[in-house]
């Protein structure tokens, strides 16, 4: 199977799946994210042990491409529910992933980037690593991954993480339960294969057995968490707040927000 976004490949049990936009810093676009279904569909299929998360390049995941953050705001009220579902779907398929999985984060993970990167098993955190949620500089929302983020680090923690929109350091990252460790850049993807090692002498039974019952520990809070979560993320695409930030971000200037607190 072919992808222009990411590459997969397969090694004594383990599948490394890089995330390969460099020149975009590996931005979310709707064919990245459509490329990660089919690839976490392909790791499943082929057996795989334990599933490796990384970027190419010097970011992890920068966020929403820049074009498709421009595209959001001419699209309708159906289409940016069924983008919000879709996204949903990916969240949650990384969380409920039948294998244990490890993100390798190398750079800048930000807003669905580090949801990407966090709701891994195991989130491991080169020096260099960024994380934030920024979500509400541009008049967005970050309510998909905020129904993980609560159960992750805390409601406090969260609230300051979401509502702040700052840009946090991998050690502030592991303070506060966000990442599993933090390594030396040079060392990060040899340590995230030692993780993968360890994982494998464990009984394969046992672990699929571990995250799904893990899974269904969250199951029906996530389905109505996530509902509401898909409709406000949704609704907000609508309001003169949202096309007001997301030209002013794309066009390097402060915003001029029709409600001010």
């Amino acid at each position: 199977m072919s992808y222009n976004t990411l590459t997969l490949s397969q090694q004594a049990g383990i599948a490394r799946l890089t995330l390969n936009r460099p020149d975009k810093r590996n931005a979310i676009s709707y064919e990245l994210i459509e490329e990660l279904l089919r690839a976490l569909e392909q790791v499943e299929e082929e057996g795989a042990q334990v599933l490796l998360l990384t970027g190419a390049g010097g970011a992890f995941c920068s966020g929403m491409d820049l074009d498709n953050l421009r595209a959001i705001t001419s699209r309708t009220a159906a289409e940016n529910r069924t983008d919000s579902e879709t996204m949903a779907r990916l969240f949650r398929r990384i969380y409920e992933f039948p294998r244990p999985t490890i993100a390798a984060v190398n750079g800048p993970a930000i807003a669905g980037g580090c949801g990407i990167a966090t709701l891994c098993d195991f989130t491991l955190a080169s020096r260099e690593a960024k994380f934030g949620y920024t979500e509400v500089r541009i008049g967005f929302l970050p309510a998909i991954v905020s129904t993980w983020l609560i159960r992750q680090i805390g409601e406090k923690a969260a609230r300051s993480l979401l509502l702040s929109g700052n840009i946090i350091g991998a050690e502030e990252a592991l303070r506060i339960g966000l990442v599993t460790e933090v390594v030396e850049p040079a060392k990060l993807l040899e340590r995230a294969g030692e993780i993968a090692l360890q994982l494998m002498q464990n009984c394969p039974t046992s672990l699929t057995a571990t995250k799904l019952l893990l899974n269904r520990y969250a199951g029906q809070d996530l389905d109505w968490q996530l509902q509401a979560a898909v409709e406000a993320n949704a609704d907000i695409r609508a309001t003169e707040d949202f096309r007001e930030g997301v030209s002013s971000f794309l066009e390097k200037r402060k915003p001029k927000w029709a409600v001010d607190l």
